[in-house]
């Protein structure tokens, strides 16, 4: 044994190093102690037809609440819907379709909300992607900047006249660690040079963090708390894309991931917390992780000139007309 670590000390030392990171994932996972209910609350969230927003939806449906599933695929919606309904004895679930990828199918959902919800207290920005190539969309965006962030930052403005009509009421944002590894550049947000994926992917997650940020000072004292987290590492359906970009090397990406991911119900701990918690309530413009406030960020999402450009550049990328801005 002591021969073969010597001969192979690297390989020894990596195998300690991952099950030391396993450790401590284990041991620092967050868990939700509250046993809120949110009876007569109304959640709206996107992406509630799978992986972490599956479970989400399924634990705040559990505490009472009417939710909105706010969904690109229509059909696992509605399986999923019927899986959550059988599950939790929860019927208040509604579907509706929206896809991130369209500013044009965002209004559009923004106008079906308004003319069927009077109330929205609790917007969940859960959906995501990763992988994506680096193509346009039909709007002329970064099709993975759209989906990540200049698509939740459209459904927001459009939204924030019922999340304040139904204060005490609260805005989440899901976001990654890995907003720490981005290398902002606002005067090429849509990343129209050509950049590795993941820069586009990690600089989508921090502008999460940021626009969350700025939100929660311009609504500071209006009844509305606008935080941001970080769910973890999760097996979910996000990797598929990204392993059409590793090759020969997916099974290796493959073994790692497993091994050091969280479970989908350890994953939207988080969100849930932030959902249902007092403290959700009363604390703004913080970045979560493992139920918990965390410091693990990037400098510009502290940078008060930064957030404030960001919040106009994107103004203008969405085309948010003078009707739809709150600011």
């Amino acid at each position: 044994m002591l021969e073969w670590i010597a001969d192979y000390p690297f390989i020894f030392y990596s195998i300690v190093l991952l099950v030391l990171i396993k450790l401590y994932n284990m041991l620092t996972t967050g868990k939700v102690t509250n046993s809120e209910r949110l009876d007569g609350k109304t959640v709206l969230i996107t992406g509630a037809n799978a992986g972490i927003g599956k479970l989400i939806t399924m634990e705040l449906a559990r505490r009472g609440a009417r939710i909105i599933m706010a969904c690109r695929n229509q059909e696992t919606a509605k399986q999923t819907k019927e899986e959550i309904i059988e599950k939790t004895k929860n019927d208040k679930l509604v579907i509706r379709k929206v896809d991130l990828s369209s500013l044009t199918s965002i209004r559009n959902f923004s106008k079906e909300i308004h003319e069927t919800e009077d109330r929205i207290d609790i917007l969940i920005n859960n959906a995501g992607a990763y992988g994506l190539r680096n193509k346009k969309t039909e709007d002329g965006l970064n099709v993975l900047m759209q989906i990540n962030h200049f698509g939740p930052f459209l459904l927001t403005n459009l939204l924030l006249d019922l999340v304040k009509k139904s204060t005490p009421s609260r805005i989440i944002f899901t976001s990654s660690v890995v907003n720490i590894a981005a290398k902002l550049d606002l005067d090429d947000l849509n990343f129209d040079k050509h950049h590795p994926y993941f820069r586009v992917y990690a600089t989508s997650k921090l502008c999460n963090i940021m626009t969350a940020n700025y939100l929660a000072k311009k609504l500071e004292g209006t009844g509305v708390t606008v935080n941001s987290l970080h769910p973890g590492m999760v097996k979910t359906e996000i990797f598929g894309n990204f392993y059409n970009f590793t090759g020969f090397m997916t099974p290796i990406f493959k073994f790692f991931i497993d091994f050091l991911s969280k479970t989908v119900e350890d994953g939207s701990a988080t969100t849930v917390y932030l959902a249902t918690d007092p403290i959700g309530g009363k604390v703004t413009g913080k970045y979560f992780a493992d139920c918990s406030e965390s410091r693990i960020l990037a400098r510009a999402a502290k940078s008060g000139k930064s957030l404030e450009k960001l919040w106009k550049i994107s103004e203008e990328m969405v085309a948010l007309k003078p009707d739809e801005r709150f600011f």
